[in-house]
């Protein structure tokens, strides 16, 4: 029997986890965004911000997600304390936005100062 090329090693819980984590995070997303889009439209944000979630889990973007999460609930949670309760979605939705920005740049950035710490002490091992 031939394996198969899509399926190289067992996945390990911690993907599992970072696949469920993503897919809740960005359904939620969705679906914020889908009850300011209209009733009609709810189904289909909820299913693309699934999909788009179990990508983002399945290529490990867990900082990613925490910040998104944290977004959402400093958004909602701001826009309640400014303008009351029927802009708590408006706000989460942003806050989202937000969070997932700011998420993918702290990442990035993290990483790159760990590549730079990790040149620093390779060249620091050569001399």
């Amino acid at each position: 029997m031939t394996p198969s090329p899509f399926i190289s090693a067992p996945v390990s819980a911690r993907k599992i986890i970072d696949i469920l984590l993503g897919a809740a995070v960005m359904g939620t997303v969705g679906a914020l965004i889908g009850v300011l889009m209209g009733d009609a439209l709810v189904a289909v944000a909820i299913g693309i911000g699934v999909v788009l979630g179990t990508v983002i889990g399945m290529v490990g973007g867990r900082r990613c997600l925490i910040s998104i999460v944290l977004g959402t609930v400093a958004g909602g949670a701001l826009a309640w304390l400014v303008a009351g309760t029927d802009t708590i979605s408006f706000g989460a939705g942003a806050g989202a936005a937000m969070g997932g920005f700011l998420g993918v740049q702290s990442s990035m950035l993290l990483d790159l100062w760990a590549e730079h710490k990790r040149t620093a002490g390779t060249k620091e091992l050569q001399e």
